[in-house]
């Protein structure tokens, strides 16, 4: 699975049709996740509409899903565009963060799109950091995570959407 041109199958923990979910090389909070589409496109008005709705739906779920496991009391979903909107890597994606009312490191919602805005600029350089398969870089204070603990929060997290179509009869 690629995401624009780096392999990510290993952080992958959801897949649909035409969408997958994987971990964040340098999550801004506990539980930051992107959803891309298999494909690699470029941007949103790329998709064809069954990929828009995969990847729609795709960000629902998994929102679901996340925002229960990390216990939070709502989520910022975030798609950068194009370069002009702040897109580093070439392949549309949406950033999920759970946020809690109480003690999120964001006082001030508005002061997480700053934060996202550095993490998606270093994105590329992060990425080309970690041994293939994958490399990124976002802000300095937070350290691209190994492959191995990217992976590892990946099975965790494949576990709760297990659970879920095991719970729902699929």
């Amino acid at each position: 699975m690629l995401f624009s041109t780096f392999d990510v199958s290993r952080q992958a923990f959801y897949r649909s049709g035409l969408a997958a979910a994987i971990v964040n090389l340098k999550p801004i909070v506990p539980g930051h996740v992107l959803i891309i589409p298999t494909r690699v496109v470029p941007r949103l008005a790329d998709l064809k509409h069954d990929e828009l709705a995969s990847l729609m739906a795709s960000v629902q779920h998994v929102g679901r899903v996340i925002e229960r496991v990390y216990a939070a009391d709502g989520l910022t979903i975030a798609c950068q565009d194009g370069k002009a909107a702040g897109q580093t890597v070439p392949h549309v994606h949406f950033h999920l963060l759970p946020r809690k009312l109480q003690g999120d490191r964001f006082a001030n919602n508005d002061d997480v799109y700053p934060a996202l805005e550095r993490s998606e600029g270093g994105l590329p350089s992060a990425l080309r950091q970690v041994p293939q398969p994958l490399q990124m870089d976002a802000d300095e204070e937070r350290k691209p995570r190994t492959l191995e603990d990217m992976e590892k929060e990946a099975k965790w997290l494949q576990t709760f959407f297990e659970q879920a179509e095991s719970d729902s009869g699929s």
